[in-house]
């Protein structure tokens, strides 16, 4: 799968995004593919599905408003409550609400671009790349023809491991083909040392969505269904025994899962710094030889790698020692299948669907092949595909507003630190210093990727898949001994998210999400607060979140505070948590507090230092009345916007224990209930439900 090291458990809070925009994985080695009959062509891409949404006449939908329900009693449902009675989540999607729909719209920008490049009609240098990646997923007839062909040279290479140290050999190679590792290595810049990348080792190896999932009372039917479908990827593969196979892996990793950390535990910064040398990590995991294992990562010579759940290493060590060889075949050929399953025949797809998306997620319907072709193009090549998006999509001047709305936030938070009472002054200086150091992106890279080496063909997906996923890696190895590129981006323009990056100190803004009802020019000022507003706020604050703190103004992970105010700042985010872990929006089923805490913390401060930006816009003026809503109201409002969504109820309960963002209903009512402004803005009284005294309040930034 493109590429593999992404799903590993490796560095905590690494990077801080605005939310979550699915990925499609993708797999790895094919060759020998024949030609076939070139898929059909597609009808084009029709103009209104190209053009940006509107909201209302003053960028807010009011149609979609409940009035009967009251504002302090349940904020989103105000807001937003009859565009949820009157919205159905499309039947190939988990979710949909405003966020979704610019995802909607940027696949469907991509889909007109990966279409005239497979016809020929992209000037861009990486037109025919482009093409290539969007048609060779396209040619289901190919695939279908093909059948498990493409992974037979990889489940050849796992039936050929002799011994342990084989095997072992073979994990090391998951950067570069379709094997998966329970020690899986990345390549990261060092959290201590920012200016240079390092190695990084972590523990993975589940195929469930988290250890919870093995462990939970909550998910044994799910665990059930996951062994049902661990033998029948077996059978379609042909590995002999798959029921007694598929029974074995489900053990083992089961094994894993109660050795591995939680997600929780994996937030922390501090506690997942740990290096260690190679003959350090010999002895922290007996039987695996850690020279050899690197060296198949194509790391030869490396002398230092950051060990994050350091003391889980020698319990998989143990477990992997004791697991029969068969056993461990039969769980790398189950892995090599399902992360190859999307691009193989239709059985393998169709089995992957039903069980990763359907049974795990609830989604009901496969999605139609150009909506995955258009996500494997992204995954493929994606910075080419955004240079075209960029040209054809993206408005110039957007840049520049975007521009002065992150400087009237950085001002609010500057503001705010200087007046507040719990920090002392020695913490405060630092903080400000910070604050200075901040690096913001908008809309796009100013060094787009060279895709050069890349070798993408009409005729190969599997191929294709393979080769993006070595291009990566092998990008990424080659720069190990040199400085880190401040220039890079982590996200393509085409993804609708944002995020901070700690080790670079930099909140960055792809242009998908720089659109209605984020950021519209022509909307009234107080809607593009709560909404862009509320967003770069947010990333801002991830530099002062429970993790992102931690890091100082040079990106450097250290601890620049005072005892006093670290102690001060707890008593705060432990009232935070207890907040968010009281909330049940499923039966028996709670936000982990713990585990949200950042996305919470970040979450409040954005919408804080967004309405304090709306004041000070008004230069001293009072705020119009806009429908009778004055200023304030629509700040809260179009932060409220932002976060319609309906979501099924298999996805927010995976969601839950997986993702580090709350659930859009508590992105509204969780954090406008500690702000201070909300209670006056709509006469909130004590007795409505969000009502919360004055006292217990959570006050950070």
């Amino acid at each position: 799968m493109i590429p593999a090291r992404r799903n590993i458990l490796l560095a905590a809070a690494a990077v801080a995004a605005l939310g979550v925009t699915p990925a499609l994985g993708a797999p790895k080695a094919h060759k020998g593919a024949t030609a076939a009959t070139p898929p059909a062509a597609e009808a084009p891409v029709a103009a209104a599905d190209l053009a940006s949404p509107k909201y209302g006449t003053w960028g807010f939908d009011t149609s979609g408003m409940d009035t009967s329900v009251k504002p302090g009693d349940d904020f989103f449902a105000y807001a937003n409550g009859k565009w949820a009675a009157r919205t159905e989540i499309p039947s190939d999607r988990t979710r949909f609400g405003n966020f979704d729909k610019l995802s909607v719209l940027s696949e469907a920008r991509v889909h007109a671009i990966a279409m005239d490049a497979a016809a020929g009609k992209l000037t861009d240098p990486d037109g025919a790349k482009i093409g290539a990646a969007y048609a060779s997923f396209m040619n289901k007839a190919l695939a279908d023809k093909q059948s498990a062909k493409p992974i037979a040279p990889e489940l050849a290479q796992v039936r050929a491991a002799k011994t342990k140290d084989d095997f072992t050999a073979l994990m090391g190679k998951s950067n570069t083909s379709g094997f998966t590792s329970i020690l899986p290595v990345g390549i990261s810049i060092d959290a201590k040392s920012p200016q240079k990348y390092t190695v990084m080792a972590g523990t993975g190896g589940l195929g469930l969505p988290d250890r919870d999932y093995y462990l939970q009372a909550a998910f044994a039917a799910k665990k059930a269904k996951y062994q049902a479908y661990v033998q029948q990827m077996l059978t379609l593969a042909g590995w002999a025994k798959p029921a007694e196979n598929a029974k074995a892996i489900v053990d083992f990793e089961t094994k894993l899962a109660e050795a591995s950390w939680t997600r929780v535990e994996r937030r922390d910064r501090d506690k997942t710094y740990n290096p260690a040398t190679p003959a350090e990590l010999n002895a922290m995991t007996p039987g695996v030889d850690w020279n050899r294992y690197l060296a198949a990562n194509e790391l030869p010579g490396v002398q230092r790698v950051v060990v994050t759940t350091n003391t889980a290493f020698p319990k998989f060590a143990k477990i992997y020692a004791d697991t029969p060889l068969d056993t461990l075949k039969a769980w790398q050929a189950f892995h090599v299948a399902d992360s190859a399953a999307p691009y193989l025949s239709k059985p393998f797809v169709d089995a992957h669907f039903e069980f990763r998306n359907k049974e795990l997620a609830g989604q009901p319907e496969q999605q139609p092949r150009w909506k995955r072709g258009v996500a494997f193009t992204n995954t493929a090549i994606g910075e080419s595909v955004g240079r075209v998006y960029v040209a054809r999509y993206f408005p110039p001047e957007a840049k520049a507003k975007m521009d002065a709305l992150v400087g009237d936030i950085h001002t609010a938070l500057q503001a705010r630190i200087e007046k507040l009472n719990w920090m002392g002054d020695e913490t405060k200086a630092k903080a400000l210093e910070k604050l200075s150091k901040f690096t913001v992106k908008i809309a796009y890279t100013a060094k787009w990727r060279d895709y050069s080496k890349l070798v993408l063909k009409r005729d190969d997906l599997y191929g294709n898949a393979q080769r993006a996923g070595v291009f990566e890696w092998r990008r990424e190895v080659a720069r190990l001994n040199g400085p880190v590129d401040k220039s890079e981006w982590g996200m393509t323009p085409q993804t609708v998210n944002a995020y901070y990056n700690p080790v670079n100190n930099e909140i960055v803004f792809p242009a998908a999400i720089l659109a209605p009802p984020f950021f519209d020019p022509n909307a009234d000022p107080a809607i593009n607060y709560g909404g862009i507003g509320g967003v770069i706020g947010h990333e801002i604050s991830h530099g002062f979140d429970d993790q992102g703190r931690k890091s100082n103004g040079d990106g450097v992970l250290t601890d620049w505070w005072t005892a006093e105010d670290a102690t001060k700042f707890k008593v705060q985010t432990d009232r935070l948590g207890a907040q968010y872990s009281a909330f049940e929006p499923l039966p028996g089923a709670h936000v982990i507090g713990g585990l949200t805490m950042g996305e919470n913390i970040g979450d409040m401060g954005g919408l804080s230092l967004a309405l304090d930006a709306y004041h000070a816009s008004l230069h001293g003026k009072p705020a119009p009345i806009v429908d009778g809503l004055t200023g304030d109201q629509r700040v809260f409002l179009g932060w409220a916007q932002v976060w319609r969504e309906k979501i099924r109820d298999e996805t927010l309960r995976q969601q839950l224990v997986t993702n580090p963002h709350s659930p859009a209903i508590y992105r509204v009512n969780g954090t406008i209930r500690n702000i201070e402004g909300w209670y006056s803005a709509f006469d909130v009284q004590p007795g409505e439900k969000l009502y919360v005294p004055p006292e217990q309040r959570v006050r950070i930034w």
